[in-house]
Parts: structure tokens; C-alpha cells; sequence
């Protein structure tokens, strides 16, 4: 269970979190176990009339598949019978306390540097690169930091995407960007929920009907959110800039 809950937490697909369980709990000689997954909860049973079933709550999900892959590793590591139940238990601890696998300063520049590229990819102008840069930037890190104070994860990418269009269109207006509806595109784009939207697809591909409907509406709802703040912050500047 602590490996599923790491994996589900971190982005893995709900398919390879039960995979993953039932491999684990049949290398250590209970090949009758079941484990049922959804997004905010793990239920798990070694089978047999006489078992219990253990459920755990999931309240946070993010993505860092750094920790899936340490979680994969040692469920293979647990296959090949290369490690003990304390051993694996001990190792997979380790891995569910770690912290990110980049500090916050680079995981913005990356995404400041990204939706620079993604302007450019939109077929926007160079001169636009940095104003897009700065913007992303600003996106990412209220993404980040609202949560800390609202822990409400629609409101934290509302108030992103509004972060996002009051500065683009500030940009613009001080003649520092030229094209507002390209710096806002690419600046949004490490806000856009795609692993979100990739395992509800694949979810659903799989069978798993509750977990890719919910993780789809979910995304839905996230896309959502990300079009409200910026079409607010449109209607009040006027929509200035936008080609």
C-alpha cells in the first residue's frame, strides 16, 4: 500500500498502481491479493474469506515521476528477489519522505525558460521571448505559493492564470511585448494539466471508468479554471494586443 500511495500521489497511471501492489504482495507468496484504485483512495485486500481489506486515503497529488520510477525500481528489485519486506518497506519509506526532486528555483526557471519556447513554437516573435519568460514565470510561482495559504487547488491555478494575464497585458501595454495573445498561450502552458489529461485517457483505455472519468473532469475542471482567470483579466484590459 505505501508503494501504491506513492505512485498514485506522484502521477502513475491507476492501472500501474495496482499492477504494481498485487506484483509486490504476490512476490512475497500472496498471489490472491486485490487492490481497487481511484484517485483519493487505495483499497487493498490479501484475499481469502478471512482477510480484512485496508483502505488509505489520498488528499494530495502532484507529479514528481522521479518517485514512481524509485517506486517501479523496487517493485522489480521485490520481483527478483532481491529484497526483504523490512528491506523494501524501509527503502520505499525513504522514498515517500524525500523531497522534491529539484528545488523550487529551478523547477521555475525551467518553467519560465518553457514558456519562452513555447511562444516560439506558437509562431510568436523573438522580442516576445522574454516578456513570455517573466510571465510563466510569475504563473508557476503563484502556483505554488497560493496553495500554502488557500489550500484549494482550483483556486491556486485561477489565481495563476490570473497572475498570467494581468502581467502579460501590463507587459504589453508598457511596450516591453508586443503580441498579448502569444505571451499569454505560451506562459499558460506549464499550467495545462497533460499528464492529467494523459492518464485519464489511458485510464480509460484500460477499463478504469471511475478513475479516468474523475481524473478527466478533473482536468476539465483545471482547464477551466486557467480560462476564467485569463479570459477575466481580457474583458478588463479590453483584450489589447491580441492579434
Amino acid at each position: 500500500m505505501l508503494a501504491g500511495k506513492i505512485m498514485l500521489e506522484n502521477g502513475a497511471e491507476t492501472y500501474r498502481v495496482e499492477d504494481t501492489m498485487i506484483r509486490i504482495a504476490a512476490s512475497y507468496g500472496m498471489p490472491n491479493a486485490h487492490s481497487f484504485v481511484t484517485p483519493t483512495g487505495i483499497i487493498f485486500s490479501l484475499g481469502g474469506m478471512d482477510t480484512q481489506a485496508s483502505l488509505m486515503r489520498i488528499s494530495e497529488r502532484s507529479t514528481d515521476l522521479r518517485k514512481v520510477v524509485l517506486a517501479n525500481d523496487i517493485s522489480r528489485r521485490i520481483g527478483r528477489g532481491e529484497m526483504s519486506a523490512g528491506e523494501a518497506y524501509e527503502r520505499l519509506s525513504e522514498v515517500d519522505g524525500s523531497s522534491a526532486g529539484y528545488p523550487f528555483w529551478i523547477r521555475l526557471l525551467v518553467a519560465a525558460v518553457a514558456s519562452g519556447c513555447f511562444l516560439l513554437m506558437f509562431e510568436g516573435s523573438r522580442p516576445d521571448f522574454v516578456p513570455a519568460m517573466v510571465c510563466g514565470g510569475a504563473g508557476y510561482a503563484a502556483l505554488n505559493r497560493i496553495p500554502r495559504y488557500i489550500p484549494i487547488k482550483l483556486f491556486s491555478e485561477f489565481s495563476a492564470a490570473l497572475a498570467v494575464g494581468v502581467l502579460a497585458c501590463l507587459l504589453v501595454r508598457s511596450g516591453l511585448g508586443h503580441s498579448l495573445d502569444k505571451i499569454v498561450i505560451g506562459s499558460i502552458m506549464p499550467l495545462v494539466p497533460g499528464l492529467l489529461i494523459t492518464n485519464a485517457v489511458r485510464d480509460l483505455m484500460a477499463g478504469h471508468f471511475v478513475s479516468g472519468l474523475s481524473k478527466g473532469a478533473e482536468a476539465f475542471l483545471t482547464a477551466f479554471a486557467i480560462g476564467s482567470g485569463i479570459a477575466i483579466v481580457l474583458s478588463f484590459f479590453g483584450g489589447e494586443g491580441i492579434a
